[in-house]
């Protein structure tokens, strides 16, 4: 990621509370008058990581990070209780409010790209533009796509260890027996089905083995919000309607933006991404010819970046 900007450090942080639970880690970087910017990370409970500020000009942005409800620094540490994409997208507005932005650019990444779009859709009026990569709509197809019978394919080796945890009489739903393991009382089975669960999203995530993104991912800690949290969501279909993100894309159609996807995406394959560029007129699709789905690439990455500093011609 050598195309990335300069590593900074924040210019503030602070724990903003969103309800009687929950309790977010917001963050800003960069120019305090440039242009606002809000980076959405993936998982969902994922949290985010350093090196996302790096992927806008911290001259021309004002870069806003937060963790996710139950992720990162954020507390409760994986806590499923009031912890919905609608809670989520409460929580921006939140954030926005508290930080005096009137419209700001949404960036987001996989599940990122999820809660950017399902809050541009609810927000239009906010977001003067969209930076979205690596897309996934949350859909039934999606979610069976890589946790029943898609993925399992291309990587049978690692789908062994994937299935390892789950007893052979409950293969036939594996994000349902997930799920069961994941928010039961057994405290050493949790976590063996975290590692497991987080271990088979870190090895797909790259065109080639990426050490630092299956360190990141099997780091106790970020393992355990990382299953958790994507199993209630996933369970649960992002608590959205089957297809509703690409129903709606009517809402964002004058809202300038960029799609960014790695050809070789096997967690999110491409045609998400091609479906939401068919209906979203505003936007411009770039395909990542070797690369896979993370934003660690190199080639994700410096697209990324290339999209931040194009957006601001648009804005």
């Amino acid at each position: 990621m050598s195309d990335l900007y300069p590593p900074i450090h924040e210019n503030r942080s602070f724990h903003l509370k969103v309800d009687a639970i929950h309790q977010l880690y917001v963050e800003e970087c960069g120019s305090s008058d440039g242009t606002p910017v809000i980076f959405l990370h993936g998982g969902p409970g994922a949290g985010c990581e350093p090196y996302h500020r790096q992927l806008f000009n911290p001259e021309k942005y004002r870069i806003i990070l937060f963790d996710q409800r139950g992720c990162g620094r954020s507390l409760p540490h994986s806590s499923l209780e009031n912890n919905t994409t609608w809670d989520l997208v409460a929580d921006m507005e939140k954030i926005r409010i508290e930080l005096d932005v009137d419209k700001w650019v949404v960036a987001g990444g996989s599940w990122g790209s999820t809660l950017a779009l399902a809050y541009a859709e609810e927000h239009p009026e906010r977001v003067s533009g969209l930076i979205v990569r690596g897309i996934f709509l949350c859909t039934q197809t999606e979610i069976d796509w890589f946790y029943q019978h898609g993925a399992s394919e291309i990587f049978p080796d690692y789908w062994h260890d994937f299935v390892e945890p789950i007893p052979q009489d409950k293969r036939g739903n594996l994000l349902k027996a997930y799920h069961e393991l994941l928010t039961g009382d057994n405290e050493i089975a949790r976590m063996g089905a975290a590692k497991a669960w987080s271990t088979w999203e870190a090895r797909t995530a790259t065109l080639l083995p990426n050490s630092a993104v299956l360190d990141h991912f099997i780091e106790p800690h970020n393992a355990m919000s990382i299953a958790r949290i994507e199993a209630h969501y996933f369970i649960n279909k992002g608590f959205l309607s089957d297809n509703q993100l690409l129903d709606n894309a009517y809402k964002i159609k004058d809202i300038p933006g960029f799609i960014i996807q790695g050809r070789y995406d096997m967690i999110c394959p491409m045609r998400q991404a091609y479906e939401l560029h068919r209906a979203w007129p505003m936007s411009e699709f770039f395909i990542v010819q070797g690369a896979g789905h993370a934003a660690a690439e190199k080639g994700i990455s410096a697209a990324l970046i290339k999209a931040s500093n194009d957006m601001l011609s648009k804005i």
